[in-house]
């Protein structure tokens, strides 16, 4: 109904206004105050008088004494009526929650309950799923669903009671379970019982000859409630090609401006579309929205960055890593031309390159699958998935270049790396492989669910790196299918470039070294080819994985819009 799935079969009509959706989990950025993040949310879905919104939102909610702090420092039943107060920053007509009392106290849920029952008071309607019998009792109307989403039952909570022989709706599950096949049981029961078209109940057994009038079910004890009206679906089924004047109907969805999924999940025109077009300028606003999204999540991620500490923990704690590893186990004076150690320089330049690898592997890592909750709620809102992984590149591409100019410069400073020579090329290098790496780190978080999954990911992408770079075993001796698989490694790439750039082979060609002939003789032409080829390499994984991220944000986050022909 809510257009998180397209319709397995059939068809769903729904209202033409806004929708409001809070999944479950954390929606609201955890670091941020919350009404920063709130007026961030206002002007993702382009708000007017955001600052106006927000602080209405807050009253209505009764959290402005809490605007100032933190929303993951809130109270967890807070927490839910802060998510509660992003959506209505949009002012929706139809509102949908999964679970909203699930982790609450029975007071707190209540509380909830109540806030939401002061929305329908204002004609918002609202749909929530919930395992709670309280939570069922302060609704209008219940749908009781059986394993397998059988529906066994669809009318007011006391009808379900009737229906079901029970004293209480705790009962019910007891009765779902005491059949034999009880979901489909119940369910073929319920179809017997209860069938209707358009809100008109049907006789359940085939009519006696001649008309009969059919009856709006709205005072039974089972009763759904009065019909309402749904536009161009209350058409008689059996002429449903056809006029009542003899003509043929209209298309539903040129018709219908709510918009009206089918089977394939293609869709009418969205309402919220729709008065873009009618106003001026209304093609730029559609054509500008994803560079204005990209700019407020911008935005919002360098001030969620700024406040972070566990992030900034991970930021400032992989290069130190790298660094502290490297000054461990390397002696100073690598690269002399006096005194040369190839066999030192490889593992230097592996580590440098791997170092420069794992920095941005762990900047990439927890990015996605911490806030979920936050990217569902957005994407539902009308987010695109290229705004959003671009807003993130935006913000932590830079800060993985002053990583690696530190690491380059604290290998220089301490002896690790040759002075007065390629460091540009060393820099653009190593940028390159981290910014791959990146790249890769979000597409790992966007396809996980939990950060300790992102990490196992992180660790079967890592190994790899280490066997197939050619530092441990040179290309050249590997066998077939393991040069084929090195082609495939960021840090090959990475480390050819960046022995090419300290001019190694001139180094070890000079004899200085018995080791130096030899290593170069098995190492071949790795150091030898111009360094942009390889940087362009790196550069192609880097969009490739961009490319792939976007992609699994859009398929996993996918929202059956109303909008002719797709989703977003």
């Amino acid at each position: 109904m809510s257009g998180l799935r397209p319709p397995s079969s059939g068809i769903v009509a729904r209202s033409a206004s806004t929708i409001g959706y809070v999944p479950k989990g954390d929606t609201v950025d955890p670091a941020v105050p919350l009404a920063r993040a709130l007026r961030y949310t206002a002007r993702l879905r382009a708000v007017p008088r955001p600052h106006d919104a927000v602080a209405d939102a807050l009253r209505e909610l009764d959290l402005s004494a809490r605007s100032k702090v933190p929303a993951g420092e809130l109270p967890c039943g807070e927490r839910k009526r802060a998510a509660i107060a992003a959506e209505l920053l949009a002012a929706p007509a139809l509102f949908f929650l999964d679970e909203p009392t699930d982790g609450l106290d029975p007071a707190r849920g209540r509380e909830l309950m109540r806030t939401l029952r002061g929305l329908i008071d204002r004609g918002v309607t609202v749909v929530l799923t919930t395992q709670s019998p309280l939570d069922a009792e302060r609704c209008d109307k219940v749908a009781v669903l059986a394993t397998g989403g059988h529906l066994a039952f669809f009318g007011t909570p006391a009808g379900a009671r009737d229906y079901f022989g029970a004293d209480s709706l705790e009962e019910i599950f007891e009765r779902l379970a005491g059949l034999a096949d009880p979901a489909e049981a119940w369910s073929r029961r319920f179809f017997q019982f209860y069938r209707t078209i358009n809100g008109v109940s049907v006789p359940s057994v085939p009519p006696q000859r001649g008309s009969a009038p059919l009856v709006p079910d709205t005072a039974g004890p089972h009763s759904a409630g009065a019909p309402g009206p749904v536009g161009p679906l209350n058409r008689d089924p059996a002429g449903a090609d056809e006029t009542p004047d003899g003509g043929s109907a209209a298309d539903p969805v040129a018709d219908d401006p709510a918009g009206v999924a089918d089977q394939d999940g293609a869709t009418g025109e969205a309402a919220r579309d729709g008065a873009a077009r009618g106003a001026p300028g209304g093609v730029a606003a559609r054509v500008l929205r994803p560079v204005r999204q990209w700019a407020v999540l911008t935005m919002r991620n360098t001030d969620a960055l700024l406040r972070a500490r566990p992030l900034v923990a991970v930021l400032a704690g992989a290069p130190a890593v790298v660094l502290v590893v490297s000054l461990l186990l390397f002696p100073s004076g690598a690269f002399d031309p006096a005194h040369p150690n190839p066999a030192g320089d490889v593992t230097i330049l592996f580590w440098t390159v791997f170092g420069a690898f794992f920095i941005g592997l762990g900047y990439g890592l927890p990015l996605i699958c911490t806030e979920l909750g936050v990217l569902r709620r957005e994407r539902f809102g009308g987010l695109g998935a290229g705004a959003y992984v671009l807003a993130k590149a935006t913000v932590l591409l830079p800060v993985l270049a002053v990583a690696d100019a530190v690491v380059l410069l604290v290998f220089r400073a301490f002896g690790r790396l040759p002075e007065g020579r390629g460091f540009g090329t060393a820099f653009a290098t190593l940028l390159l492989t981290s910014a791959s790496a990146f790249m890769l780190g979000l597409l790992i978080s966007a396809v996980v669910s939990h950060l300790s999954r992102a990490m196992v990911g992180a660790a079967a992408v890592s190994f790899p790196q280490v066997l197939f770079a050619g530092a441990i075993l040179p290309v050249s001796a590997m066998v077939l299918a393991g040069r084929w698989i090195s082609y495939l490694m960021p840090d090959r790439w990475g480390f050819d470039a960046l022995g090419g750039g300290m001019d190694v082979s001139p180094l070890w060609a000079s004899g200085r070294s018995p080791l130096g002939r030899p290593l170069l003789a098995s190492y071949g032409t790795s150091f030898d080819h111009a360094v942009g080829g390889d940087w362009l390499i790196l550069a192609g994984f880097t969009c490739v994985f961009l490319a792939a991220t976007i992609t699994a944000v859009a398929a996993r986050t996918r929202v059956v819009t109303t909008r002719r022909g797709g989703a977003r």
